[in-house]
């Protein structure tokens, strides 16, 4: 069959990679960040309560815990968008940082077609470099005056994901990064937050995602926090954290 198979029968694939590449503007000082006694609370429910840690050079850390809303109230007010109930955090003067939330919602309120949305983010504002951007997120021709109104899901994130590039951030926020997103972008996101020289801070849902990516793991529980530097594979094998985890969620 090998024999009688031609060049010429051989159909190019028609899978598409978005190209994710981030560039770190800077690299990042011993400081990054400081975690003192942060708490936040949900309708009198503790979500994560007296969560103590350092972020140090190289961490790719993932955030677990038994309720989801846990990592989105962390990355939402180490983003400076909600207050802690009890606590503080405290960055290194040489972080910049970029954040992918959960929750796109709010930034797709608007008529506005896909240049002149990404022009908001840019502190060049030439077309020909916002589509540059664009284009690597697979927005081609005549895609790049779609109007917000009108986006998928997908659609949305890969115009998320253009707005962090934007940044040169040495510091990734990823709440779920994976959510909407097809095969091929997740391939493509996973393999440049692999070779990423910045710091990492997810959670994700997707098991590969976080096994390939992270090689520390902090769990946010309500009675503190479990911070063990290893991958995500033993830590949820481990029978050391097994009784941890028995012990933090007792009510």
């Amino acid at each position: 069959m090998l024999e009688k198979l031609t060049v010429e029968e051989i159909q190019p694939s028609s899978r598409r990679y978005p190209g994710i590449i981030f560039t770190p503007e800077r690299e990042v000082g011993s400081k990054i960040l400081e975690v003192h006694g942060l708490s936040a609370y949900v309708d009198g429910k503790v979500l994560f309560k007296d969560v103590n840690f350092q972020i140090e050079k190289g961490d790719k850390v993932v955030f677990l815990s038994h309720d989801p809303r846990a990592m989105t109230a962390f990355f939402e007010i180490i983003n400076g968008n909600r207050k802690a109930d009890e606590g503080t955090y405290d960055w290194g003067q040489t972080i910049t940082t970029a954040y992918l939330p959960l929750d796109n919602t709010s930034f797709f309120n608007n008529d506005l077609n896909l240049v002149d949305w990404l022009c908001q983010f840019s502190n060049d504002s030439s077309e020909i470099y916002l589509k540059g951007f664009l284009g690597k997120m697979l927005f081609s021709g005549e895609e790049v005056l779609k109007r917000c109104s009108v986006l998928s899901g997908g659609e949305k994130m890969r115009c998320m994901i253009a707005r962090m590039m934007l940044n040169n951030a040495n510091t990734l926020i990823l709440d779920s990064p994976t959510n909407h997103l097809d095969l091929e972008s997740i391939q493509a996101f996973n393999n440049t937050l692999q070779t990423f020289k910045g710091i990492v801070l997810m959670s994700s849902h997707d098991h590969e995602f976080i096994e390939t990516v992270c090689n520390r793991v902090i769990e946010l529980t309500p009675n503190g926090v479990i911070d063990k530097m290893m991958d995500y594979d033993d830590y949820i094998t481990d029978s050391r954290v097994a009784e941890l985890k028995a012990k933090f969620y007792e009510s």
